[in-house]
């Protein structure tokens, strides 16, 4: 009896699980946060900061601006500077603490699927509004990614499903529902930890790459490229007596790794 292999074992009914399981946490959390923002007065009052663009002109008022001023309440903490970073670039010394794939993100859906709404709600309303559905859409995508690299690496597809749906319920949720670069570092830096025990180097090389413009510690992900070179090349030495391939695999290790770093030092 030949025993399956993990992309084989990958359950299409807890993929739909997954999917429900992720879009319903993410529906409980907007609710919640809803409520609670109703009843308590926020702690946090920086979502009324809002100056003008230093080179952008002021734009006219929107058509419903009490539903714009209510999308641009939630804008606070650091959701302020990844908006602000989105409408009006990198202004302030401060700003550059905060790297550019979620604004870049945010900007692309404002100027494209959510631009007809700009006369509507407004233009920061917009951009928040492209925010969470950026955060929220890359999280339920990681989720679907967190379900298939745990089928390959516990090689149980039950397991993985309980160990997704926490995953979905976990108590930081609330940061991949809000506009912080959590959801899309998680979803590069898991998708690409998928590729690589997929066996697809190169795509794996991106996307973790990929993960440096989200967050900063990104960067820590290419010691998975140097694990799996040092782990390959032992094999191919000591136990197939291979010192070309594994010099080779050390080599290829190496470059992968390099490419990692170099894009990652893009960002800055």
């Amino acid at each position: 009896m030949t025993s399956k292999s993990p992309l084989e074992l990958l359950n299409s009914s807890h993929q739909s699980e997954v999917l429900k399981a992720a879009i319903f946490s993410k529906f409980v959390l907007f609710i919640l946060s809803i409520f609670c923002r109703t009843l308590l007065a926020p702690y946090d009052t920086s979502a009324s900061l809002n100056p003008t663009c230093l080179r952008n002109p002021p734009l006219p008022s929107p058509l419903l601006l009490s539903l714009g001023s209510a999308i641009e309440n939630g804008v606070i903490w650091d959701n302020v500077y990844f908006v602000r970073i989105a409408q009006c670039g990198y202004e302030y010394e401060q700003s550059y603490a905060f790297l550019p794939l979620l604004p870049a993100c945010i900007f692309a859906f404002s100027r494209t699927v959510f631009a007809p709404l700009v006369p509507i709600i407004g233009h920061r309303a917009v951009l928040a509004l492209s925010g969470y559905v950026v955060c929220n859409v890359a999280f339920i995508f990681t989720a679907m990614y967190f379900y298939r690299l745990s089928v390959i690496i516990l090689k149980d597809p039950n397991v993985a499903l309980q160990a997704s749906i926490l995953f979905c319920f976990n108590p930081a949720s609330i940061f991949y529902s809000s506009i912080y670069s959590e959801s899309l570092y998680a979803l590069f830096s898991v998708g690409g930890c998928y590729y690589l025990v997929s066996h697809a180097n190169n795509i794996a090389v991106l996307w973790l790459a990929l993960s440096c413009f989200a967050r900063s510690n990104g960067v820590l992900n290419a010691g998975y490229f140097g694990f799996q070179a040092m782990h390959k090349a032992y094999d191919a030495f000591y136990l197939k007596k291979r010192a070309f391939l594994a010099l080779w695999i050390l080599v290829s290790g190496a470059l992968r790794n390099l490419f990692n770093h170099l894009l990652c030092e893009v960002k800055t």
